[in-house]
């Protein structure tokens, strides 16, 4: 029994360590540069863990907490000259803040000049304040440095060295995703009239024209690996001419994403039937002479034949994964193109291999139209979340989340009734009967055309939530019917709220910004307190409250089972006199509100990342071990559950 008890106790504390640590994920260092007699560059360099991102000066209102810079200056011994400059940042849309971001990652430098005005000066005194934020959490944070002006030296930040915690790597993540998107586009894309006809074509040509079959498989496997390289060889061409960052700011731009919702919409048209995309047929004749010459360069060849025969089918399909991949920067375009010709060339040489299993091939038909129709279909939906991106970056409101959810309802019902037979299209054949897979895809394209319906009336689509705009950009951001009070009829009184009460929006939670008069509050009705330590800038603290919050039996504990009291660390209203102070823990100087709520967390739970979740009794004792970023609703819900049941 002691051992057990010993085993509970040791899990407990790794579990409330594993939360409570503070984080230091930016780290500062600064030097100085002359650059005139009585001139100088104060460089300020910030070092940002993998995984995290620091925020631009240059954000919109509304937006995360820019980076700024202060300098202690009472004296008027120096004179800053223009503003600081920083190194380019990426830029990325945000669909929680609703705009365009621009951030850092690994690392960034900011340039302050100055002219000095007091010969005799030796130090210059300043600080950051800024905000930086991973896949989970965000970090609020002041840091101060002191330039040594006189002997043109450096310092680095007064900083305590703290425990590390890096989020998982996100770029890997983003990759792998992409790798398999592209990898199962190019399946669907060997289906299509383009392609699919050539597998028993070019198999039987290499077997049949090869000396032998150890011969004949040798050639179609470097038919498949030069199609690899041809389409690796694209995304690198798209890399190497944008660089590796400026995708990513391509893509965030407006301009480009209507330029690619027109052409979206054009391929998409195409692949209904209307017209066919075609590349010139005097470069497929050219590349096919040269396929005859034999040997290496003639495979060669007629690969690089097939990639241009079969562009009609494969050019939309590549250009909206590059499109993709460059939202995610990097070398995802490589990546992206990798996956996507692994997928065309692997049945080649397996066939090759294997030249029984053409036999189990179903033959060339209508069914590769009804593919490629159906492709076309996805393509003009998709090609309305690039429209969206530019109107939510424009703030038209012409694109709102009602309108998008009604044209995903349009186009695919209208593809519901074209795979039931109902609509038939250009290049379709006489349909005599429905296939068993043909009604299986369309029962399960009406059934995602009827969950859709509700989201007109304010449902959150989870199963979409990344494409239609976020629920606050719409007509009814409460839902159609349903009022800030939190019912249909509009009733409910809230002149009786507590004092310092306040309604959360738009769940109608009674929450407190006061943490001495929430607590008063949880004393007086008998109930636990659930501390959030958030931040207005803190994005997943607003995916927790969209994602989580919402759910209905999460949502039932967090209005009548706790009092929740939200310190929000990055309020920039300043304390009065009498009530700052200088923290024992940090040595910072504590002038806002947030920086006490931030110093509060940092003393009571040595943490200082957000969301940050802690549910504690009338003693200010926690019931369980603190939780951060918990997108999992049933983790939550537990988590919630437990915290109760051990204040009963």
């Amino acid at each position: 029994m002691k051992k057990f008890l010993h085993i509970s106790i040791l899990l407990l504390v790794l579990t409330t360590t594993s939360f409570a640590q503070v984080l230091q994920p930016v780290k500062w260092s600064n030097d100085v540069k002359k650059t005139g007699d009585d001139t100088l560059e104060l460089i300020m360099t910030a070092t940002i863990e993998m995984g995290w991102y620091l925020y631009s000066q240059d954000i919109p209102d509304g937006g995360p907490i820019p980076t700024s810079f202060t300098f202690e200056n009472e004296n008027n011994d120096f004179e800053l000259i223009g503003d600081v400059e920083e190194s380019n940042p990426d830029r990325k849309f945000d669909k929680i803040f609703e705009m365009d971001l621009a951030y850092f990652s690994g690392e960034a430098t900011f340039v302050q000049k100055v002219k000095i005005l007091n010969p005799d000066l030796n130090v210059i005194n300043g600080s950051v304040d800024f905000q930086s934020c991973d896949d989970e959490k965000c970090i609020f944070d002041l840091a101060e440095f002191v330039f040594e002006v006189s002997e043109g030296g450096s310092a680095t930040l007064e900083a305590e060295d703290e425990d590390l915690v890096t989020g998982g790597d996100d770029s890997n993540r983003g990759l792998w995703a992409i790798f398999i998107i592209a990898f199962l586009s190019g399946f669907a894309a060997l289906l299509t009239p383009c392609v699919f006809p050539m597998i028993p074509l070019t198999v039987s040509f290499f077997t049949k024209q090869s000396e032998n079959r150890a011969k004949g498989i040798k050639n179609a496997i470097l038919y498949g690996i030069f199609i690899i390289v041809i389409y690796v060889v694209l995304g690198s061409l798209v890399t190497g001419i944008f660089g590796a960052d400026a995708l990513n700011a391509l893509s965030t731009s407006v301009w480009f994403n209507i330029i690619f919702f027109l052409l979206l919409v054009v391929f998409a048209i195409s692949f209904l039937g209307a017209f066919e995309i075609v590349l010139p047929q005097s470069w497929a004749n050219k590349v096919d002479s040269k396929s005859t010459r034999g040997g290496i360069i003639g495979i060669f060849f007629m690969a690089l034949a097939l990639a241009i025969v079969s562009f009609s089918c494969t050019g939309p399909i590549v250009g909206y994964l590059l499109v993709e991949a460059a939202s995610i920067g990097g070398i995802a375009p490589i990546v992206g193109m990798l996956g996507f010709s692994i997928a065309i060339a692997l049945p080649f040489a397996l066939f090759a291999m294997f030249p029984g299993w053409l036999n189990s091939l179903p033959k060339s038909g209508g069914w590769m139209n009804t593919v490629k129709v159906v492709l076309g279909f996805l393509e003009l939906a998709l090609a309305f979340k690039f429209l969206s991106q530019a109107d939510l970056v424009l703030q038209t409101h012409l694109l709102e989340r009602e309108v998008f959810i009604a044209i995903w309802i349009a186009v695919f019902g209208a593809l519901a009734l074209y795979l039931f037979g109902k609509i038939r299209l250009p290049h379709d054949g006489p349909l005599t009967h429905i296939s068993v897979g043909r009604l299986l895809l369309a029962l399960l394209t009406l059934s995602f055309v009827i969950y859709m319906i509700p989201g007109l009336w304010g449902a959150p689509l989870n199963l979409i939530s990344a494409f239609p705009p976020p629920l606050e950009y719409s007509e009814s951001p409460y839902g159609v019917g349903y009022s800030k009070l939190g019912d249909g009829g509009g009733g409910g009184d809230h002149s009786s709220l507590p004092d310092g009460a306040h309604l959360l929006a738009p769940h109608d939670i009674l929450a407190f910004n006061d943490y001495e008069k929430g607590l008063a509050y949880a004393k007086e009705v008998n109930k636990p307190v659930m501390i959030d330590f958030t931040g207005w800038a803190c994005v997943n603290c607003r995916k927790m409250e969209q994602n989580v919050w919402v759910k209905d039996r999460v949502l039932q504990i967090l209005k009548n089972e706790i009092v929740l009291i939200s310190l929000y660390v990055d309020d920039k209203r300043e304390l009065p006199e009498s009530e700052k102070y200088v923290s024992e823990t940090t040595g910072k100087k504590i002038k806002t509100i947030g920086n006490k709520w931030s110093d509060f967390q940092i003393v009571r739970y040595k943490a200082n990342a957000q969301p940050y979740y802690v549910l504690m009794d009338h003693n200010e004792e926690n019931l369980i071990p603190p939780v951060g970023y918990t997108p999992d609703v049933d983790d939550y819900l537990k988590w919630l559950r437990k915290g109760i049941d051990a204040f009963k």
